[in-house]
């Protein structure tokens, strides 16, 4: 029989939430999501290198609103994991471990990918890129 007087290891209950947990989560989940996202990618690039009558598909599908909203999770996505791969490398370096920089590097990461999404996407629709 097992001896079960030994504490068990904790759970995701037993923890509290906090961004650095988050940040780790959002990388891992941002590289899968650049993963299946790079296949539209392919399929883009592929459809144009097709010509006019394959790259119509592509062009309809993409500039719907489900495509585009696809899209633009796609660009922050990449945002993101950019963004968190910048501060884990500054991190390689042994810089920037003490919580309260860990705390604001993660926050950085968030907010940083935020506004490159959103500078990426008002150019692209200010520029009719979307259309």
């Amino acid at each position: 029989m097992a001896d079960t007087s030994r504490p068990l290891s904790p759970h995701l209950q037993v923890y509290k939430w906090q961004v650095q947990m988050l940040t780790s989560i959002l990388h891992r989940a941002t590289g899968i999501a650049l993963a299946l996202g790079t296949l539209i990618i392919a399929w883009g690039l592929a459809a144009l290198a097709g010509g006019r009558e394959s790259f119509a598909p592509f062009a309809a599908c993409v500039g719907s609103p489900i495509g585009l909203l696809v899209m633009f999770g796609w660009t922050w996505a990449f945002a993101y994991h950019l963004c968190n791969g910048i501060r884990h490398l500054v991190q390689d370096t042994g810089a920037g471990y003490a919580i309260p920089q860990f705390v604001r590097s993660s926050w950085l990461s968030v907010i940083g990918s935020l506004v490159i999404t959103a500078l990426v996407w008002g150019f692209v629709l200010a520029t009719g890129g979307a259309a």
